[in-house]
């Protein structure tokens, strides 16, 4: 295997990313609570010549800025935010706050930026590129507020993304290995929706079933139509999975309850089939109507599919492919997992990359499960890919 590390990126900065991904991954934060994670980040970034930090943005997150006269902004966004999963890796660096972990790599992104910001100061020092470079250290990219809104959206509205022309991204992915980018033009992940279903009846006496109306009866229709929205009512060509995730109902077993409630999860990619699986999955609901129930239906928007722009992604690809001529590129969407970074890439053009992390041993270290773990060789690679795109993006102004 090539030696990742052999450009420009010197082994003493791959040190320095792996000793502060190691700190973050010892003191995991979940969403909304990274205060020592950004406390972190900033004095970091304060030590570095030539970058201005500001801090509570969208909350609990930090934006760094890096300019050198006048010209474009390109913004770079790393996530903060870890999990509530118990980690079970043993590693000498393994969490250190019980029943939180950081299983997304988060950890990882945050180092890769200050990397990023590291590499930044000293190009925009010696005069290497003009314009500014926004870093974005992002919270709660995994959950949301009281008020149902995510890090993305926060930092949005604190104006993170004023001024800025365009933005990148990447995420740790476990299924290739180092030296394996995969990158997808247009919708490569979903738009995320959760529903909440409620079938209800009068419940009765379970000796005496004839003589009320029984929402769990009624539910085996419901379930017949659910499952047939995504085969039946939307079309093969296009992108939608709806999941049942929970049903709740009933407390005893001689009695018949008055309502069923069901949860579950939407997924689509495009703005019409969104719109189009809600309205169907609420119709599948609607046929409790025909056996003397009742119902009510709502969803609660979640993260809009990440779009990436095929510009920004071309100039990604060529950088990567430039800067490691033996890198791989697995051309395919992402998946159906949500990604908050879409929120950005609906205000502008941006595009996100997923780098390669799997350590060499063929032991499969999934996103969100408590054994995840990253071959660290891939940091300083992704360090100088999102380094040197951003250059590139900021003299790119036709492409917009």
């Amino acid at each position: 295997m090539e030696h990742w590390n052999a450009s420009a990126v010197k082994e003493c900065l791959e040190q320095q990313l792996i000793a502060w991904r190691r700190h973050l991954h010892r003191f995991p934060e979940l969403s909304f609570n990274e205060y020592k994670t950004a406390q972190f980040v900033a004095e970091r970034l304060r030590e570095i010549e030539g970058v201005t930090v500001q801090t509570g943005i969208g909350k609990t997150g930090v934006v760094a800025t890096i300019s050198n006269g006048e010209g474009r902004t390109v913004a770079i966004r790393a996530d903060m935010d870890a999990l509530p999963i118990e980690e079970k890796t043993g590693q000498s660096y393994q969490s250190e706050h019980p029943g939180v972990m950081h299983a997304c790599g988060h950890d990882a992104h945050t180092a890769i930026l200050l990397g990023a910001a590291k590499m930044l100061a000293e190009k925009s020092l010696s005069n290497q590129f003009r314009g500014t470079v926004k870093l974005i250290f992002q919270p709660a990219e995994e959950d949301t507020d009281g008020e149902g809104r995510s890090g993305a959206q926060r930092m949005i509205e604190d104006g993170a993304l004023e001024g800025v022309d365009s933005a990148i991204a990447l995420h740790v992915c476990p299924w290739h290995p180092v030296g394996t980018i995969q990158m997808n033009d247009g919708y490569s992940m979903a738009n995320v929706d959760v529903f909440r279903g409620k079938i209800k009846g009068s419940g009765g006496h379970g000796g005496y079933p004839h003589l009320g109306t029984d929402p769990i009866w009624m539910l085996s229709s419901v379930l017949q139509a659910f499952y047939g929205v995504t085969s039946r009512r939307i079309s093969a060509l296009e992108t939608a999975v709806a999941s049942i995730g929970e049903i709740h109902t009933g407390a005893a077993s001689n009695v018949i309850p008055e309502e069923v409630v069901v949860t579950g999860t939407l997924r689509t990619y495009s703005k019409e089939v969104r719109e189009q699986l809600s309205a169907e999955i609420e119709k599948a609901f609607k046929v409790v109507e025909a056996f003397g129930g009742t119902y009510s239906f709502n969803v609660d928007r979640g993260e809009p599919a990440l779009n990436n722009h095929a510009a920004v992604n071309a100039v990604i690809r060529k950088t990567a492919t430039d800067l490691y001529p033996a890198i791989q590129i697995d051309e395919g969407k992402f998946g159906l997992g949500g990604e908050d970074f879409g929120y950005m890439t609906q205000e502008i053009p941006g595009a996100m990359f997923f780098l390669g992390c799997a350590l060499p041993d063929g032991i499969r270290r999934d996103l969100h499960t408590n054994i995840f773990d990253l071959d660290e060789r891939c940091m300083p690679l992704g360090a100088e890919i999102l380094v040197e795109s951003a250059i590139r993006l900021l003299t790119k102004e036709s492409i917009f």
